[in-house]
């Protein structure tokens, strides 16, 4: 319950209210400088990396799900549609503007079909594991990326391992003045996130940084600044180009698409899990179609979820979509009145607000607790960051998801198989491991396999129950299949249990179901293995198939 305090006018404002205003204040400090970063990036105007941060910032508000998500410029999509566009028409051209806004109106109606086709689910195959890796590996690439301006430094690279590489080349020529601010400001930044989190210290570190820039003191030692900033409201307009134009923009808006769905779903469903939430993927499809469609109308860019101004969010304490509301009003005042002054910020000191934000997005805690818990699925976290960082967000993020996909395959191939035996001492059944030699009671073997019958595990059920029956210290009779986490029996498997029923009916080993789920029954009734075994062999309930196998041994 958020308390309530006496606001102007005598009205009720939250306690939570007051915060996500402190919070869109403080983000507004970090991010109106960096979207102006990102239109560099896409090759635009840089008042339309503000326009970015003002409408969509609305629509997403106001349709997407997610409490956390903030959707605005992004370097991977910035990268994507200005390499395409960029050898169609000349960067920052009239025809280049109206090309990177029909995108965006493109990737708004490709998102609006994903919605209807609720494509949201491609979120459910990231896990945990994955989403650690990929923020740690964002976190790395956008620190990296930040640290050639943090040095007063140019890069031409855009691949990571490259950037390296230019970089410790490039040492001997930075300069000391723009290091030296560096330093002060992530000293700054980071002793205030540790002491005083809740203050927009990066607020007050631009606001410096402007005074400094005011100052004339970097700019005669080098150090590089913002520069002008053009001011105004955007004005709504649909973008004219030529439909061969249009057709050529298909594939561009289909790969932007595919990295906002995925990056978005990995982002909100990455700071969900940190806040114990739920996440609607689907509804935030549709608010991420809404803020790219005022995108493209208001002349700007692409948007799309971006893990690091989400991670700023959450770090200056926003905790609803109000922080992104009062960001945009923020952003509404900025392009009517203070332009001017962001002119004057030394490009080393919003390098630094950005590289701490990035550094945090590393978590180191977690990435150890997976390495102690699960040395597996720290491997895949391991080789997720690495991917997004030596390839690509995009790439990575693709990666991450056969990887996922992978290690639950190779689970399903691999399962667990028991026999179920009498405990000495309570009598109750327990289970072992398969072995050689084993076996439940005198003439009769219980085994459980623990995954769906499919293609790739199928042999590992006849491998299994051959070795049972070939090396029971005395001869089977009956053989009961616990069947409760067997859900389903592909073609290929029960082409495989056909030939073990066969082969046991030849040894005169009869065979009993128990525990089958209706799932089970369906697919054992439509591959004719309840044909095989008999309707009168297949219960629901294990004990009473062991109650049935028992009368044939006694018997």
């Amino acid at each position: 319950m958020e308390r309530k305090g006496e606001g102007a006018f005598g009205l009720k404002v939250s306690a939570g209210f007051w915060r996500d205003a402190l919070a869109g204040l403080s983000l507004a400090s970090m991010n109106i400088p960096q979207v102006l970063g990102y239109a560099r990036i896409a090759g635009m105007p840089a008042v339309t990396g503000l326009y970015t941060v003002l409408l969509p910032l609305l629509a997403f508000a106001a349709l997407g799900a997610s409490r956390h998500l903030v959707v605005a410029a992004d370097s991977a999509t910035a990268a994507i549609f200005s390499g395409a566009l960029s050898g169609m028409a000349p960067v920052g051209g009239a025809a280049y503007i109206s090309m990177v806004s029909a995108v965006a109106l493109l990737n708004a109606g490709f998102l609006l079909v994903a919605r209807l086709c609720r494509l949201g689910f491609l979120a459910d195959f990231l896990s945990r594991t994955v989403l650690v890796g990929f923020l740690a590996g964002v976190g790395v690439q956008v620190g990296l990326g930040m640290l050639y301006d943090m040095l007063g430094l140019v890069s031409a690279r855009h691949t990571p391992a490259l950037q390296v590489v230019e970089l410790v080349r490039g040492l001997p020529h930075a300069n000391g003045a723009a290091a030296l601010i560096s330093v002060m400001a992530c000293l700054v930044l980071l002793l205030g996130q540790k002491y005083r989190p809740r203050i927009p210290v990066a607020l007050a570190v631009v606001g410096l940084g402007i005074l400094l820039g005011w100052s004339g003191l970097p700019a005669a030692h080098g150090v590089e600044l913002l520069g002008p900033v053009r001011g105004g409201l955007p004005v709504l307009h649909v973008p004219v180009i030529p439909w061969e134009n249009m057709l050529a923009l298909l594939p561009v808006s289909a790969s932007c698409v595919f990295v906002i769905i995925a990056q978005s779903a990995a982002t909100s469903r990455a700071f969900a899990d940190m806040f114990h939430e739920t996440v609607d993927e689907n509804r935030d499809i549709l608010g991420l179609s809404a803020a790219n469609a005022v995108a493209g109308l208001s002349g700007t860019f692409t948007v799309n979820g971006s893990p690091t101004q989400t991670a700023m969010a959450v770090r200056a304490g926003a905790m609803t979509q109000r922080a992104q509301v009062v960001f945009a009003g923020v952003t509404v005042c900025v392009l009517l009145a203070l332009t001017g002054p962001l002119a004057w910020l030394p490009q080393c000191v919003l390098a630094s607000v950005v590289f701490c934000v990035a550094a945090g997005m590393v978590d180191v805690a977690a990435l150890n607790s997976i390495r102690r818990e699960s040395p597996g699925e720290f491997w895949l976290a391991l080789v997720t960051a690495v991917t997004v960082v030596g390839v690509g967000v995009e790439q990575g993020i693709f990666i991450a998801i056969a990887l996922s996909l992978f290690r639950h395959v190779r689970h399903s191939y691999k399962p667990h198989t028991m026999v179920l035996r009498p405990d000495t001492a309570t009598g109750t059944m327990e289970v072992e491991p398969v072995r050689a030699g084993i076996q439940t009671e005198p003439g009769l073997i219980v085994y459980r396999f623990s995954s769906d019958l499919f293609y790739a595990n199928c042999q590992r059920f006849a491998q299994d129950i051959t070795l049972l029956v070939d090396t029971a210290p005395q001869p089977v009779r009956c053989l009961v299949v616990d069947c409760s986490a067997i859900t389903d029996i592909d073609y290929s498997a029960a082409r495989v249990v056909h030939d073990v029923l066969e082969r046991l009916k030849a040894e005169q080993i009869q065979v009993f179901f128990g525990r089958v789920l209706p799932y089970a029954l369906a697919d054992m009734e439509r591959h004719h293995i309840a044909e095989a075994v008999g309707q009168q062999n297949i219960f629901e309930q294990l004990h009473v198939a062991l109650a049935a196998a028992r009368r044939v041994t006694a018997g």
